[in-house]
């Protein structure tokens, strides 16, 4: 039975607009290509999330793979953040499986820097019962020991819980830790998977 529903955050309750974010720097087709590659397109991008690596070290690496764009790479460093747009439904979705008795857990890649620069559009952070982010444990969704943490931190049987996600490698990882899954693609979809199994 169903007991706790498990939330991934970038584009199941939050929008990472990476590709609005370009176009309001003002970024050309070349630079926006050239940034991309990059940095959310980059390997890197994964170390990022996993902020193992200080902040410097991953910036160095983003300039080094885009020569001459340093001023709109910083550009995009500085206001990152601003890549962020909680979903309207955030808060209701949670709160409603709350109001049913589910626990509401987050389990979620975001790097340090994004996290630190876009906490207001993660408010509803404060209101569910636990969160295990990339950047707190150093690893990262689809590795096992992120699901673990977040598994023992709130000593969560993983055949009582539910995870929800947009990306297929990480349902697959949680499947094989025993949890049921959801692929995300709209939330009135994840809705009727969530009444199929009998939550809701």
């Amino acid at each position: 039975m169903i007991k706790h529903v498990v939330f991934d955050v970038g584009k199941v309750l939050v929008d990472f607009d990476w590709q609005g974010f370009f176009g309001m720097l003002g970024f050309s087709p070349e630079v926006h290509e050239k940034v991309a590659n990059a940095t959310v397109r980059s390997k890197l991008w994964n170390e990022f999330d996993r902020s193992k690596m200080a902040d410097e070290e991953i910036l160095e690496g983003f300039l080094e793979q885009a020569p001459g764009c340093r001023e709109e790479v910083m550009r995009f460093w500085d206001n990152i953040g601003s890549s962020i747009h909680r979903y309207d439904y955030a808060f209701a979705w949670i709160q409603s499986l709350q109001e049913k008795g589910y626990g509401v857990y987050l389990l979620s890649n975001y790097p340090r820097r994004l996290y630190s620069q876009s906490i207001e559009e993660l408010a509803f952070v404060e209101i569910v019962d636990g969160a295990v982010f990339s950047f707190e444990v150093q690893s990262t969704k689809p590795e096992m020991e992120i699901y673990e943490a977040l598994l023992e931190k709130y000593a969560l049987n993983p055949t009582e819980c539910v995870f929800i996600d947009d990306n297929r490698a990480n349902i697959v990882a949680a499947n094989q830790l025993g949890m049921a899954t959801i692929h995300f693609h709209t939330k009135s979809q994840a809705e009727e998977e969530l009444k199929s199994l009998g939550v809701g």
